[in-house]
């Protein structure tokens, strides 16, 4: 029918000593986040300290890529033309004479 503290369930298992290695591992886990840079950031970020910061090297760089990528879209378009009237004039073939 069980220990005399009670702690085992129905299965056989200790419940207070799961608990117990749950609450020592989880709290000594939380304990190393919270110290960690990775932490004080995030408590930081819960507090509402820290506002975007924006880089203008970085703002630099996204415009510079953001050109690039026009100047591929455009190139794109422009092959895409080139193929098509290449592709209708093929089609086209030659004309019949009347005769």
């Amino acid at each position: 029918m069980g220990s005399a503290l009670g702690s085992e369930n129905e299965d056989g298992m200790d419940v207070e000593g799961i608990l117990a290695i749950i609450l020592i591992f989880g709290g000594g886990t939380l304990f190393l986040l919270s110290i960690s840079p990775v932490g004080k950031a995030f408590a930081d970020r819960l507090r509402g300290n820290v506002g975007p910061t924006q880089d203008p090297e970085l703002l630099a760089e996204v415009d510079a890529l953001r050109q690039e990528v026009a100047e591929l879209h455009e190139r794109v378009d422009f092959a895409e033309r080139v193929l098509l009237k290449s592709n209708d004039r093929n089609e086209l073939g030659k004309g019949e004479s009347a005769g």
